[in-house]
């Protein structure tokens, strides 16, 4: 009995494979991409342009780095390069782990016409992957395809109020180097103005309007004397929101590597420590990371004067290049400081 179910399963199994060739799907992605925490590669991304007020065009490029873990360091040189023309245009050298969008724009003359500007990264695995920008009509990006492209709004949506939305504005106060010893801590500040849209999520309201969408009027009215541990089981169990990745909206500033010492191959995410922990930048989905595209995630108080402060500290001298987002769930505005650490 037992030798005959396992041949109807093998039976069973091999017309599935057959079935799956036919239409062209390999076996292995019908059952579901496989994730990695180390190891793997990064693939560069062109998410778009925009036209500038004096002509020039701007060519906005992200990344998918394909670990949930590693943090690559790929210095600007023969495996991070772009061409034609200057080879360093300001990309980053340390990648976040997943998707991270609209990261870093190139600006190219107002006579850039039909050109192919060519982002190349090599990852420390040797897999060559390229990102190939043109002012292709369908590339065109605005305020309204930001918010959608990261979750702030759901595919194809917008509103009155999400398109009179304006990025928020980040100040670094003081120099934009800094010196300091490796080991001494490095305190520093960052204003950050917004004008209040989008109102942030508030989690309770968000749930109960599915719920009233689902029909489910006494989980609706539970929801008032619901517990915090009921509330977040609420929260886990609500079906995703919208089709494209989704994004808890409410402002906040997050600090993070951008550029590593130049010989350093490796590791940078383990020298670089920052306090408080930061809201993460990349598009971590999972329920309890501390990530606006985690589901249990709650934007953070804004300081009444605006004023975030914030500590890093270098374990090892080198060159650093420290990037600073604001975020308000739609827009963001982007600051950069160079700290030059000392022994």
């Amino acid at each position: 009995m037992l030798q005959r179910s396992i041949t109807l399963y093998s039976l069973f199994a091999l017309i599935f494979t057959l079935l799956l060739a036919a239409i062209g799907i390999a076996p292995s992605t019908a059952v579901g991409q496989l994730s990695y925490s180390k190891g793997q590669h990064l693939e560069p991304a062109y998410e778009g342009w925009r036209e500038n007020e004096d002509g020039t065009f701007s060519f906005l490029f992200g990344y998918f780095n394909e670990n949930w873990s590693e943090e690559l360091d790929i210095p600007v040189g023969t495996n991070n390069f772009f061409s034609p023309g200057d080879s360093d245009r300001g990309q980053p050298t340390h990648f976040l782990p997943r998707r991270n969008r609209f990261t870093f724009e190139v600006v190219v003359p107002a006579d850039w016409g039909d050109r192919e500007l060519v982002w190349e990264v090599t990852s420390p695995n040797g897999v060559t992957k390229r990102a190939f920008a043109t002012l292709a009509l369908d590339y065109i990006v605005d305020n309204v395809v930001i918010a959608s492209e990261t979750g702030s709004l759901g595919a194809g949506t917008s509103s009155p109020e999400s398109r009179a939305n304006t990025a928020p504005v980040a100040e670094l106060i003081g120099d934009g180097i800094r010196t300091v010893r490796a080991g001494e801590p490095l305190k520093f500040q960052t204003r950050v103005l917004d004008d209040g849209i989008p109102k942030p999520d508030d989690p309770i309201e968000d749930i109960r309007r599915f719920l009233q969408f689902a029909n489910n009027d006494t989980q609706s009215e539970a929801l008032l004397e619901a517990s915090p541990e009921q509330f977040y089981r609420m929260r886990m169990m609500r079906a995703p929101a919208k089709v494209t990745v989704d994004k808890i909206n409410g402002l906040y500033l997050s600090w993070n590597v951008y550029r590593g010492p130049e010989d350093r191959l490796e590791g940078v995410q383990e020298l670089v420590h920052f306090d408080p922990p930061q809201v993460k930048a990349w598009e971590d989905t999972r329920a309890s990371a501390n990530s606006p595209w985690g589901v249990l995630w709650t934007p953070p108080p804004v300081p009444e004067d605006g004023m975030y402060e914030v500590t890093v500290t270098f374990d090892e001298p080198g060159t650093y290049t420290l990037w600073g987002r604001a975020d308000d769930g739609g827009l963001y505005h982007d600051q950069y400081m160079t700290v030059v650490v000392e022994p």
